[in-house]
């Protein structure tokens, strides 16, 4: 076994696609040569970042990887909607005409009595009040303010229930999530998932970005459905290709070849510049796989497709780290200025 790495995890949210995420950390567990510094999550990147804490501070490793399978097939478990197509990607004719009655109706309209599985869950599998305690992994779960359309993020002390169902909110399909008094929607509006909280707050040098929207899409839509899912997919990117432009350009500017040596002796320790230097951030993605699917199939909620995604995540973190594991440590896998500026 090789020796133990330290990393900080960006886990992007993406519906039902986020049981790719969960085969990909079910592997970087498996491995058993991880330890994690802080989580940032974003709805059901969120999700797992919670799985994967509360495992790790009941059991450990095993823990973790045994509390993302308990929650995954849970939510799979509770879909009304019967699975279809021959992997379960398919949203049933049922489920699309429910969704074509958003158009119109409020989510108190389509559902007077607040029916939420996932709320049930949740309550069930997590204890809040022990993660805020005793968890050694920081957390940091997105929403944003829907009277704003600021980030909030809700770190340890601040963990609940309602915080993780709030970075999962759509509000056409959910009822807004009141907090203190304060309205939330999904964190994908404003950050899928925020990076920031990783560099500035976090001692890990290693970022690992677990990507589930495609960086490029390989076809323009035409049609008009598809250029209303197009813009929805855009809409929920923008924050983060920001953010991480945002990386590449200060990273360009202070490196050693811009600045000399004189100067780059004198920076201050733990200052932004030699923090900014020291990262190294590294990727998973899932272009190739979710990018082929329709964008529906992020509410295709069936155990066939969880398990499809769940191995095709195992697999991409197989080759992940027979790649790049040597990396971890030592440089970027992920060159910033070539992917995002």
């Amino acid at each position: 076994m090789s020796e133990i790495s330290t990393i900080s995890l960006a886990l992007q949210g993406g519906g039902a696609h986020g049981a790719f995420t969960w085969g990909v950390l079910d592997t970087l567990l498996e491995r058993g040569n991880f330890h994690f510094d802080g989580v940032s999550g974003t709805s059901a990147g969120a999700m797992n970042a919670v799985c994967l804490a509360h495992g790790l501070m009941e059991g450990g490793a095993d823990g973790a990887r045994q509390a993302l399978e308990r929650f995954w097939l849970a939510v799979a478990d509770t879909s009304p909607f019967p699975a279809s197509g021959e992997s379960g990607a398919e949203v049933s004719a049922a489920l699309k005409l429910m969704l074509r009655w958003t158009d119109h109706l409020t989510p108190e309209q389509l559902n007077p009595l607040d029916l939420n599985p996932l709320r049930d869950i949740v309550a069930e599998q997590f204890d809040f009040a022990r993660l805020r305690r005793e968890s050694t992994v920081r957390l940091f779960i997105a929403a944003t303010h829907a009277n704003t359309g600021q980030l909030r993020l809700f770190r340890n002390a601040e963990l609940s229930a309602d915080a993780l169902l709030a970075s999962a909110c759509l509000p056409t399909i959910h009822r807004t999530v009141v907090i203190d008094g304060e309205p939330y929607w999904d964190g994908g509006y404003s950050a899928n998932p925020a990076v920031f909280p990783l560099a500035w707050e976090c001692s890990a040098a290693d970022l690992l970005l677990i990507l589930l929207t495609p960086l490029r899409f390989a076809e323009t839509p035409a049609k008009a459905q598809e250029i209303r899912d197009r813009l929805r997919e855009l809409s929920f990117n923008a924050t983060f290709l920001r953010e991480m432009r945002s990386f590449a350009h200060l990273r360009e500017q202070i490196s050693p070849s811009r600045l000399p040596g004189w100067l780059l002796d004198r920076l201050p320790q733990g200052g932004l510049e030699r923090r900014l230097t020291a990262l190294r951030f590294h990727a998973v993605s899932a272009d190739n796989v979710l990018g082929q699917l329709p964008a529906d199939s992020k509410l295709a909620v069936n155990r066939p497709f969880f398990e499809q995604l769940r191995d095709e995540g195992r697999a991409h973190a197989r080759r992940w780290l027979e790649q790049h594991r040597s990396s971890v440590g030592r440089t970027s896998s992920l060159d910033l200025a070539n992917v995002f500026y």
